[in-house]
């Protein structure tokens, strides 16, 4: 491939990557980033748009682009019928995607069959509506069933205080209503293979992005009937599931030993970490693992109690556990140091 040829495709590529993110600006964006003229990226730009890969709108002062669906689908199943995720996967979903890279399409299964199976099986409803759009970059899939809502569910069957409280527990990766054919562990690393993950149920957002380390829970105004999940991958990464599975074990079982817990999640609203009530909550379930690491992005400081049931009582429950925290700040390692002193 001649340099020329290679730089165009570098530029092309640059453009679609960004796009999204610059609709009005992605022109002098990638004239500034390749030292050359708005005029010279403007033919990249219309070279792109022929192929169909992007779309412009307005007129030239108010000129936007963005990316152009390659493939758009939608289809409504019945959840009274005999749904089972792999047929749906083999007959709709797969001829969708059967281009793409090996690792990319193996994500894609795990994701989707894990999602299409819990509304199967725990969404109580009566329809699931499946949308994919695929662009040039990446593929988005929607799976929106109308039933109870999958934080509500958990709340209910587990006794727990809020909706909030059922986002902590799925995102620790264990937690399950139906032990006997489901081991939790579902949304837990679905939610970290995928670029763009998210679950809309009840009032309740939860998200999660492979680029950051943290989740987050955004409370919405009005009430979602039933749960929306949203993936969304690149179409041309180079991570596979393996490597996502390898990064939470831990010795050489290969065993679902390790995981991350967000403790921001442990937290409602403008409320300061600081009671042992709190960190119990934080706490539970979290002994089915051998490496517990607490990332504490987000939280500025926490209260002497609530290091101390952590940090002191729990670990001095569990020796056999590995606790590491993450992102923690000066005020919040001190308080910890301070708690782990106490036992020695």
């Amino acid at each position: 491939m001649s340099q020329v040829r290679k730089r165009g495709e570098q530029i092309r590529q640059f453009i679609l990557e960004n796009v999204e993110k610059y609709p009005s600006d992605v022109a002098t964006l990638a004239a500034q980033e390749f030292s050359i003229s708005r005029q010279a990226i403007n033919k990249h730009i219309q070279h792109l748009v022929e192929q169909k890969a992007l779309v412009v709108t307005g007129s030239t002062r108010n000129r936007k682009y963005q990316l152009h669906p390659q493939a758009q689908w939608i289809k409504v199943y019945d959840l009274n019928s005999n749904l089972a995720e792999d047929i749906v996967w083999n007959s709709d979903i797969r001829p969708l995607i059967n281009d793409l890279p090996d690792n990319v399409r193996d994500i894609w299964v795990y994701g989707f069959t894990e999602m299409f199976n819990n509304a199967i099986d725990h969404s109580s409803g009566q329809t699931i509506i499946v949308q994919l759009e695929r662009t040039a970059i990446d593929t988005q899939i929607i799976i929106l069933d109308n039933g109870e809502g999958i934080f509500k569910k958990i709340q209910r069957e587990l006794y727990l205080h809020d909706e909030r409280h059922a986002v902590l527990e799925l995102a620790k990766g264990k937690l399950t209503t139906d032990p006997e054919r489901h081991t939790g562990q579902g949304i837990f690393f679905t939610s970290r293979m995928f670029d763009e993950f998210a679950i809309l149920s009840g009032s309740v957002y939860f998200s999660h992005q492979f680029s950051k380390a943290e989740d987050w829970i955004l409370e919405e105004g009005d009430f979602q009937s039933g749960t929306t999940v949203s993936m969304k991958l690149n179409n041309n990464i180079s991570r596979t599931s393996k490597q996502v599975f390898d990064g939470f074990s831990s010795g050489d079982d290969y065993a679902f030993t390790k995981t991350v817990v967000p403790v921001r999640l442990a937290q409602y609203g403008n409320e300061k970490l600081v009671s042992r009530s709190q960190a119990k909550r934080l706490l539970a379930g979290v002994d089915k693992f051998k490496v517990v690491v607490f990332d504490f992005a987000g939280v500025d400081a926490v209260g002497q109690a609530f290091a101390d049931e952590v940090f002191r009582v729990f670990k001095r429950q569990h020796p056999e556990m590995q606790l590491v925290r993450l992102n923690a700040t000066q005020e919040v390692e001190q308080m910890i140091r301070r708690a782990e002193s106490t036992d020695t």
